[in-house]
């Protein structure tokens, strides 16, 4: 398949949120073992293209009047707070009623987010590209959340229903903030608050459409630049170096692992070639066919990954990355090219009991 470098082919449709811990999910998506002993419970949302799915009764709705912290400030020596969190969360919730995209900045002004931004990349850039969320109690909660896509209210209404982040309540994102919602900035920052302020109960993993191709085809971009005007590009390449920062998996209680898309391949070590001969200028050099068999690769080769670029690469030595973010579950054995999507892998229920 013919595709630009490092980016991704355009014909390439989108992939379905996968968490390891759905029980609705295919066999492939979990891991060898058995269940954890801990309370997991696994909300895999389904975005919709209105907000109706996630109506509330008028006594759940922002009150017409705006917040009167309107517009938010940051707080001394930023320092976030869970009432903070929640101001924030009141004024977005205000705001995606009553106020037109282009005076968004009348509700968080931009050096308001960049400084949410910056705080949120320092921690996410010095995590590892698997977070370990393990060292849980009896009473502990793990949510696991799916696609959100800019639905700011179908995530207020979440915490609404499984309780907000807390000491016993931890969250993992498996990705995909952003695009075709009409509220993808307001849904990432409030995700970064609260990774921000409780940086070892909220995790957030990166899914393919944090990424500047996926961004700039399905909405994310145009979204930044109406909000933002003259200051969108700014706050655009702000949000792309912080999705370079996001994790690409997890493993929780050291049973479970999510991830966006999927398993991943080891990385292909190609031989050196060998010398020609001064005497056979013209013979060929064919480099052994074991270098193009896919192998299931490890958690150790995870680990090592390059996740910080704009766009997973679809080729070369890097692929790991694009297999976590692109790869699919299927029911055949093995692990084969994903030939629909033009990059990541299908892998089948023997390569999840091996992993």
């Amino acid at each position: 398949m013919s595709s630009p470098p490092n980016s991704l082919p355009p014909s390439a449709p989108d992939p379905e949120p996968l968490s390891a811990v759905d029980e609705n999910a295919p066999d492939a998506a979990t891991t060898a073992g058995d269940s954890p002993p801990q309370e997991l419970i696994c909300s895999t949302t389904t975005t919709a293209t209105t907000t109706s799915s996630s109506s509330s009764s008028p006594s759940d709705r922002a009150e017409d009047h705006p917040p009167s912290d309107i517009p938010i400030s940051w707080p001394p020596e930023g320092q976030l707070s869970s009432e903070w969190v929640h101001r924030l969360i009141s004024a977005f919730d205000w705001s995606s009623r009553h106020v037109a995209p282009s005076r968004f900045e009348s509700v968080l002004p931009v050096p308001v987010f960049d400084a949410l931004v910056l705080a949120a990349s320092k921690l996410l850039h010095k995590e590892p590209n698997c977070v370990s969320i393990g060292d849980l109690s009896p009473d502990s909660a793990v949510v696991v959340v799916g696609d959100v896509h800019g639905q700011l209210h179908d995530v207020l209404l979440l915490f609404r229903e499984a309780g907000f982040p807390s000491e016993n309540r931890y969250f993992v994102f498996n990705g995909d903030y952003v695009d075709r919602g009409a509220w993808g900035l307001e849904t990432f920052l409030v995700l970064l608050a609260w990774k921000v302020f409780m940086p070892h109960r909220v995790f957030l993993l990166r899914g393919n459409h944090e990424s500047k191709y996926c961004t700039s085809v399905y909405g994310f971009e145009k979204e930044v630049l109406a909000k933002y005007g003259d200051k969108g590009k700014h706050a655009y390449r702000k949000c792309l170096g912080c999705f370079e920062g996001l994790p690409l998996a997890s493993i929780i209680a050291g049973r479970v692992y999510t991830a966006h898309g999927g398993l991943f391949r080891s990385n292909p070590v190609t031989p050196t070639p060998p010398k020609r001969s001064k005497r056979k200028k013209n013979r060929k050099v064919n480099l052994h066919q074991e270098t193009n068999m896919l192998a299931l690769g490890s958690l150790d080769e995870l680990a090592k990954a390059r996740r910080s670029v704009l766009d997973p690469p679809w080729e070369g030595q890097n692929l790991i990355p694009g297999d976590v973010l692109w790869s699919d579950p299927t029911m055949k054995p093995g692990l084969s090219p994903n030939k629909e999507r033009g990059i990541g892998l299908l892998w089948g229920p023997d390569c999840t009991k091996a992993f």
